[in-house]
């Protein structure tokens, strides 16, 4: 693909018109979001969620989050608003959380990667839904990476990927979050996460006042043959050219692990303070028991360690809850679940 790509800012209004027009007319503009920068697209055309996988290189089994900018244009999309999904949204929209239920034939088949359900959610992000906005349709909008690569973050990130396979690319800065939202579906009886993210399993259980299940892909690979019910449960994701193992375990284990693996080509993915210590090159993302600062950092250092030839990554363990549950999800899935208990 070798497109003109038209390069937009979130501070021109102009540019923000622009980005919906050529959205209207079935274009595809990369936009920022508080979460990560999405590939965006009309989400009712067929057509164009269709080119969203090509461009991406995406398998077209792997559902496309909508994008609404005002909780009025939910109900054309679904079949009905389900009480848990009142109190979600309610609670965390606009916000990094998205919601699965049962969608309405207005929704089509290629946006949902043949499901009888769709994923929902609206950005808190006043670009995203100012363009949303200026769009007049609800967005398709996945990470706006090329498939597999870590999702980007900032500008340059989607310049990198897509310059000259989109019609548009609005700059809106560094991202707030740095991982993609989190993922909950309300058509079972109980509700249930996909995909962790910024909102927590404990925060939405605070507000529905009952269990939220954890399906067993957010950890562990799909089984054979298993649908992916949400983006990001596939078994390689978010990764870089490197190979990328997991090394559970304390610090003083870490460093001894390190030291016997100095070879060329080795680097260490750690946490902030560690690296001087460990005698290889070392790129640090986030505190220790912090998943905020780790998440608004991971897919950052992901790229940075293919753009110093990193050949081989030992990459620090993030805790399993909260916030953190997501930076462990993305990162298991970038090491291929590669991981070495120490």
């Amino acid at each position: 693909m070798n497109m003109d790509t038209r390069l937009l800012d979130e501070k021109n209004e102009q540019d923000i018109k622009e980005a919906g027009k050529i959205l209207r007319r079935g274009g595809l503009v990369a936009i920022p979001t508080e979460t990560v920068y999405g590939l965006a697209g009309n989400a009712l055309d067929p057509t164009v969620s269709a080119q969203i996988y090509k461009v991406k290189g995406r398998p077209s089994d792997n559902p496309l989050i909508v994008h609404i900018a005002d909780i009025k244009e939910l109900p054309a999309l679904v079949e009905e608003i389900p009480e848990a999904a009142k109190k979600l949204a309610a609670a965390f929209w606009p916000g990094p959380l998205t919601i699965i239920m049962k969608k309405t034939p207005l929704v089509p088949m290629q946006t949902t990667g043949g499901l009888d359900t769709v994923a929902v959610r609206m950005p808190s992000d006043p670009t995203a839904r100012a363009i949303i906005n200026a769009a007049g349709v609800p967005l398709a909008a996945p990470s706006a990476n090329l498939s597999g690569l870590p999702s980007p973050t900032s500008f340059p990130h989607v310049c990198d990927d897509l310059m000259g396979r989109v019609d548009g690319i609005v700059n809106g800065g560094d991202c707030e979050v740095g991982v993609e939202s989190t993922v909950v579906a309300v058509t079972g009886e109980h509700p249930m996460l996909l995909r962790p993210g910024y909102v927590t399993k404990e925060q939405m259980e605070a507000v529905l006042g009952e269990e939220v299940l954890v399906s067993p892909a957010i950890l562990e690979k799909l089984k054979d043959g298993e649908v992916a019910r949400s983006p990001g449960m596939k078994y390689k994701h978010y990764a870089p050219k490197a190979q990328v193992t997991i090394l559970r375990g304390d610090f003083a284990k870490y460093k001894e692990f390190i030291k016997q693996h100095t070879e060329p080509g080795v680097w260490a993915l750690c946490f902030d303070g560690e690296g001087a210590q460990l005698g290889v090159p070392f790129i640090e993302y986030g505190k220790n028991h912090d998943g905020v600062t780790q998440a608004h950092h991971l897919f950052t250092a992901l790229r940075d360690l293919d753009k110093h030839g990193a050949q081989v990554v030992y990459a620090r363990c993030p805790e399993q809850d909260g916030v953190s549950m997501a930076v462990y999800n993305r990162l298991i899935r970038a090491a291929a679940f590669r991981v070495v208990e120490l």
